[in-house]
């Protein structure tokens, strides 16, 4: 394959990728915002839910991205441990409440 064809068809992978992440991000607020009575009761299950995959994702996707000895930039690491205490806080916030 052409190298310049496969950078063009890694950065529409990614682009890809994320829209399709995004649409499923807008699609379950649309759905949340339709049945928001009936999860009501289920909230927190469904928040601990979601902290629970998205937190196994960006670990896999972290622990794919060293094992590839991709180049690590510095920003991405940045983000990378913000989200983790974003999590966390989110967590102690739903025990506490």
């Amino acid at each position: 394959m052409h190298p310049t064809r496969e950078i063009t068809g890694t950065r529409r992978w990614r682009v890809a990728e994320l829209t399709s992440g995004v649409g499923a991000v807008v699609l379950g607020i649309g759905i949340g915002t339709l049945f928001a009575k009936v999860f009501t009761s289920a909230s927190a299950w469904i928040l601990l839910a979601g902290v629970a995959m998205h937190g196994w994702g960006m670990f896999d996707r972290h622990r794919l991205e060293k094992g590839a000895a991709a180049s690590e930039l510095p920003w991405a690491a940045a983000l990378y441990w913000i989200c983790w205490v974003a999590l966390g806080i989110l967590l102690v916030a739903l025990v506490v409440r």
